[in-house]
C-alpha cells in the first residue's frame, strides 16, 4: 500500500508539473500572409481598411497576430514566387487583394485558406463552386463591378446630355473585363451611345489610349477596372482633365487623387470585411462552409472642381445622390 500511495505521489507530482510547463507556454500567435498585384502606397486606404477591420475583432498587428505582406508592385510575374514564398512560411492563412493575386495563391496550395478581399466574378474565374457552397479552400468577398458598369454609364449621360460617343478603357486580360464590358454594351444600346474600346496592358498604353479617345470623337471616358489604372490612376486623371473628357471610375480613390466621378463598390468596406472572414477562420471555421458575399456598401464620389476645370456642369439629381461631392 506504501509503494502504492508513493506512486500515486510521484504521478501526481509529474501531471503538476506537466500542466505548470504547459500552461507556461506561449501561445502560437497566429500568421496571416497578404497577398497583392499593386503597391503598399497605391491601396494604402484598403491595407488600413484591413488592420482596422482586424482591430475591430481584437487583433492588433505584431502582437497577437502577424501579418506577412507581399506587393507585386504592379509586376504581375512576380505573385506566383510571392505566393509559393507565403506557403512556405506556413501562413495560416492568405488573403488575396484581388483575381489577380488570388489565381496564383490557388495555385500555390489547396490546402492553406484563402480569403479573397474582392473578386469579380469567383465562379467564373474558377475560384469557388458556386457563392453559396465555395467547396474547396477559398471564399470571401465578391464586387458587383460588372453589374455596375451599365450603371456608370447611365451616369455619364446625365452629367453629359448630348453624350453620343464614349470609350471604354480596359485591360482584356484582367479576369471580368469582358463581363464588365459587355454590360457596357447593353447599356449603350439601351441610351444610343457609340463604345470604342481601347485595350490597355502596359502603362505605357495609356497615353496612347487618350490619344485614340480623342481622334474617336469621344465626349467621354468610362474606365472599367484594372490593376494597371489603379497603379497608375492620377496619370489617368490627368490625361482626362487635359483632354476635356468628363470620365468615370470604379472606386473613390481616382476622384481622391484628380479624377472626375466614381461609382462602385466600397473596397475599403470589402478589405475591412475580409478581417471577419480571417478571424472565423482562425476561430475553427472552414472556408467551405462560409459562403462568399457581396458588397453591401456602393458610393457615387464626385470632385465638382475637377468638373469646372473641363467645362461640365454636374446635374444637380447627380450631385444630391452622391455621397460626396468633393469641392
Amino acid at each position: 500500500m506504501r509503494k502504492i500511495f508513493i506512486r500515486l505521489v510521484l504521478c501526481a507530482m509529474l501531471l503538476a508539473l506537466s500542466y505548470s510547463a504547459s500552461a507556461q507556454q506561449p501561445k502560437k500567435v497566429p500568421r496571416i500572409g497578404f497577398l497583392a498585384a499593386v503597391s503598399l502606397s497605391a491601396n494604402s486606404v484598403r491595407f488600413e481598411a484591413f488592420r482596422q477591420g482586424l482591430r475591430e475583432l481584437g487583433y492588433v498587428e505584431g502582437k497577437n497576430i502577424v501579418i506577412e505582406w507581399r506587393y507585386a508592385d504592379g509586376k504581375l510575374d512576380r505573385l506566383p514566387a510571392l505566393a509559393a514564398e507565403l506557403v512556405r512560411l506556413n501562413v495560416d492563412i492568405i488573403v488575396s487583394g484581388g483575381s489577380t493575386a488570388t489565381r496564383p495563391a490557388k495555385e500555390a496550395t489547396n490546402t492553406i485558406p484563402i480569403v479573397m478581399a474582392q473578386d469579380t466574378d469567383p465562379v467564373g474565374n474558377g475560384f469557388v463552386a458556386s457563392l453559396a457552397r465555395p467547396g474547396g479552400n477559398i471564399t470571401g468577398l465578391a464586387t458587383l463591378a460588372p453589374e455596375l458598369s451599365g450603371k456608370q454609364l447611365e451616369l455619364l449621360k446625365e452629367i453629359v446630355p448630348k453624350l453620343s460617343r464614349v470609350a471604354v478603357l480596359g485591360t482584356s486580360t484582367r479576369s471580368g473585363n469582358a463581363q464588365s464590358l459587355k454590360e457596357t454594351e447593353l447599356a449603350a444600346g439601351a441610351f444610343g451611345v457609340k463604345l470604342q474600346y481601347l485595350d490597355i496592358l502596359r502603362p505605357k498604353d495609356i497615353e496612347t489610349a487618350f490619344q485614340e479617345a480623342r481622334q474617336g470623337h469621344a465626349d467621354a471616358v468610362l474606365v472599367l477596372t484594372s490593376a494597371v489604372f489603379v497603379l497608375h490612376r492620377t496619370q489617368l486623371a490627368d490625361l482626362a482633365v487635359k483632354s476635356r473628357l468628363p470620365a468615370i471610375y470604379d472606386r473613390r480613390e481616382f476622384v481622391d487623387d484628380g479624377g472626375f466621378m466614381s461609382y462602385g463598390t466600397s473596397f475599403a468596406d470589402l478589405s475591412r470585411r475580409a478581417a471577419v472572414y480571417v478571424d472565423k477562420i482562425l476561430k475553427g471555421a472552414k472556408p467551405v462552409d462560409l459562403p462568399v458575399e457581396h458588397p453591401t456598401k456602393v458610393e457615387l464620389v464626385i470632385k465638382l472642381r475637377t468638373g469646372k476645370e473641363m467645362g461640365v456642369t454636374s446635374s444637380r439629381n447627380v450631385v444630391a445622390r452622391a455621397e460626396k461631392g468633393i469641392e
